[in-house]
């Protein structure tokens, strides 16, 4: 019996939560046995090169204009690399290894908050004062930096764990480096719009970031003190199959969002962010021992509920471009299956990379 492709999808986005929620739990135990979080991000970005370059190879080599990116394009890719990539994905795991696995997948769902009050500063979002949605969005962004700063500052008392000791200031210095990465993120996330006025193939794009990337990750170990090669490692399998796990998960999981978002949408998609968190709040106070705090559970549960709000009201705004994209071809009936494959594909992959991650 055939699955149909919205069983699939939710299917493929439970799979991808699941990953990501590995990815957090096996980094968090591997920095434990002494890995260093900037080589991992090294090792992490190197093995997702591999894997994502000679598909993008093969799937440019097919077509007959070739994709390129020009100069300018290269140093947006460049810059969005070093930001949302080196920076971010550093600033990430920096994060969980001060804190918790379980801080830094509930911090993630500040992205679609963070990234709406940047798109305010730039121009790229509006505010409509008589729409309840527009209202809503703001709200919503409201609630989400609650949340965050009650998980930061009122941790409260300990539910799990409460016979464990874990410093403050390692906690606060934590949540400030993923509170960093939320930034870059949201950051990348918005220079995504001149990267595709020069290059329209996400596949192809995606390669170079990974690619430099890599080289601007292998910089920086260098230049925070990763100059020895005991340093570099794995002396562990523990270690070696978290680096070789995360690598490949970060290139599945590029595929995986970009075929749900062609799919269903990227609100779709962006609905399910938050059960991550919830896999690894439970798993990581099970088998890690980290620390539950009252605070943290309810700042964390403000997130949720600010980023759902925020999405319905971004909803408004993908009616809005679907209605437009209807009225201005309704009198074109042989363009209709062009229509539809603007409204489900490329307009919304477009629309997703000012909500979601395809490279965390």
């Amino acid at each position: 019996m055939e699955i149909s492709s919205q069983y699939k999808a939710v299917i493929a986005l439970v799979f991808l939560q699941f990953t990501a929620a590995g990815v957090a739990l096996f980094t968090k135990a591997a920095f434990m046995e002494g890995l260093t979080p900037t080589v991992f991000v090294v090792y992490r970005q190197a093995i997702a090169t591999l894997f994502i370059c000679p598909i993008s190879f093969f799937s440019a080599w097919k077509k007959e204009n070739k994709p390129s990116l020009g100069v300018r394009g290269f140093w947006w890719v460049a810059l969005t690399a070093v930001i949302g990539v080196s920076v971010n994905q550093n600033a990430y795991f920096k994060g969980i290894d001060l804190s918790s696995s379980s801080m830094a997948c509930a911090m993630t769902n500040l992205i679609p908050a963070v990234t709406f009050i940047i798109s305010i500063i730039v121009g790229f979002e509006s505010i409509k004062r008589r729409s309840m949605k527009s209202v809503a969005k703001v709200i919503g962004t409201g609630v989400c930096v609650g949340g965050a700063m009650a998980m930061t500052f009122l941790r409260g008392p300990k539910l799990l764990n409460a016979l464990l000791n874990q410093d403050n200031t390692t906690w606060l210095l934590g949540c400030s480096f993923l509170l960093i990465s939320t930034f870059a993120w949201s950051l990348w996330l918005i220079l995504q719009v001149p990267i595709a006025s020069h290059c329209s193939d996400h596949l192809y794009t995606s390669s170079c970031t990974c690619f430099v990337a890599t080289v601007a990750s292998f910089l920086m170990a260098l230049a925070l003190g990763n100059t020895h090669l005991p340093s570099w490692k794995l002396d562990s399998s523990l270690k070696l199959s978290c680096c070789i796990y995360s690598g490949i998960q970060l290139a599945v999981s590029f595929f995986l969002q970009a075929w749900v978002v062609s799919q269903k949408g990227p609100l779709f998609s962006a609905l399910f962010n938050p059960l991550s968190a919830v896999i690894v709040t439970f798993f990581g106070a099970l088998y890690l021992n980290e620390q539950t705090y009252l605070g943290s559970l309810l700042g964390a549960l403000a997130i949720i509920i600010g980023l759902y709000v925020v999405l319905w009201g971004k909803s408004e705004d993908y009616q809005e471009e679907s209605i437009d994209l209807k009225l201005g071809n309704e009198y074109t009936t042989s363009s209709q299956t062009d229509i539809a494959s603007i409204m489900i594909g490329d307009k919304a992959f477009r629309s997703s990379e000012l909500l979601e991650p395809l490279l965390m």
